[in-house]
């Protein structure tokens, strides 16, 4: 097994702190990674905490996973020592469904396996995350870092990148788009910069109108502030999207009446209370109220080298492993512009 050192939670509500963990031995599909940078997501706090039930302690977050291949399997094609390379939210599924064989494999439906957090496919053994010094993993679900993007910065594309690109795909959203971002944290920062590279019309909405020039700095192209009667109903029947990036309880009607008819919703932040949509605000214009996740690992790698083309990244704070519990109380608080990421040299 290989050694590794690592920061865990060991209960809901004890600071995190040091821990040392075994990794598994590199088979021959695996590469070993030494990991130089791993970005804080807010669904790390919530799994630490125990918010959304089923935590495993010790429980090692991270799944924002950037470094450099240190080790490679007899059989692994896709990597050489000294390679970049990234792993987000999952390491594994099952590989035989038809969401696996479509690349879909965040939607695996027989187990989906999580980089932390989670069971690997035997069953039994807990899968630890990017809090932590190395990470094994099959070269299949790992991904190829381009060399001209800033790697600290490139963290966050794991989830927060993907996570917007995904449904701004799918839904095929680009020029002649007039798209609003709801929230302009972690994923909203992404979703503005994406959403723009691919040429849509991105208004930012928010309550907090000191955001705007941060809006128009990372390339929005208009600014709203929801808590204004008057410019809310200038917005009625405006957008052809609306990508929804907030995690806390919020109005969905409210936002469901800026659409055009046909507009769609993408929902991407989960409130940890059920929501109430109106009939009438999705009957009377036709329109779609929808939701996302992260994207497999074919539009992950594909989201990556469209990142490097656009030379689009996070914008970071980036922290030492000491300061983790720090920043959590300072995510709580809102108080990063707009990802924390953990340089892991700093991992004693």
């Amino acid at each position: 097994m290989i050694q590794a050192k690592a920061y865990a939670a060991f209960d809901p509500t004890s600071p995190l702190g040091p821990f040392s963990l075994e990794r598994r031995e590199v088979g021959e599909h695996d590469v070993l990674i030494d990991i130089k940078f791993c970005g804080v997501c807010h669904s790390d706090l919530h799994q630490v905490r125990d918010e959304w039930g089923g935590a495993m302690y010790p429980l090692v977050p991270g799944h924002e996973i950037v470094g450099v291949v240190s080790r490679v399997g007899s059989k692994v094609s896709k990597f050489k020592e000294g390679d970049l390379a990234g792993v987000g939210c999952f390491v594994d599924s099952c590989r035989t469904c038809d969401s696996c064989k479509e690349g879909l494999e965040q939607y695996c439906e027989v187990q989906n396996v999580g980089t932390y957090n989670s069971y690997e496919r035997d069953g039994k053994t807990i899968t630890y995350g990017g809090y932590s010094s190395q990470i094994v993993v099959d070269e299949n679900y790992t991904l190829k870092v381009p060399e001209n993007l800033d790697l600290a910065r490139t963290a966050p594309l794991l989830c927060a990148g993907i996570t917007t690109y995904s449904p701004i795909m799918e839904w095929k959203i680009g020029k002649g788009h007039r798209v609003g971002i709801v929230g302009l944290g972690g994923l909203g920062h992404m979703a503005v910069k994406i959403a723009a590279a691919k040429g849509a019309d991105v208004t930012v909405l928010s309550t907090s109108p000191n955001k705007k020039q941060d809006a128009m700095d990372l390339g929005a192209h208009n600014f709203a502030v929801t808590k204004d009667e008057a410019t809310l109903k200038q917005l009625r029947n405006s957008f052809d999207f609306i990508i929804d990036t907030v995690s806390a309880p919020h109005d969905y009607n409210l936002y469901l009446s800026m659409l055009k008819r046909d507009g769609t919703m993408i929902l991407l932040g989960a409130p940890p209370e059920p929501s109430t949509v109106a009939g009438f605000s999705l009957i009377a214009r036709r329109k779609r109220l929808v939701g996302s996740m992260i994207g497999g690992i074919p539009e992950t790698q594909e989201m990556l080298d469209f990142c490097a083309e656009h030379n689009i990244m996070s914008d970071i704070e980036l922290i030492k492993m000491e300061d983790i519990n720090e920043a959590y109380e300072r995510m709580l608080r809102s108080d990063v512009k707009y990802r924390f990421v953990i340089d892991m040299e700093s991992l004693k």
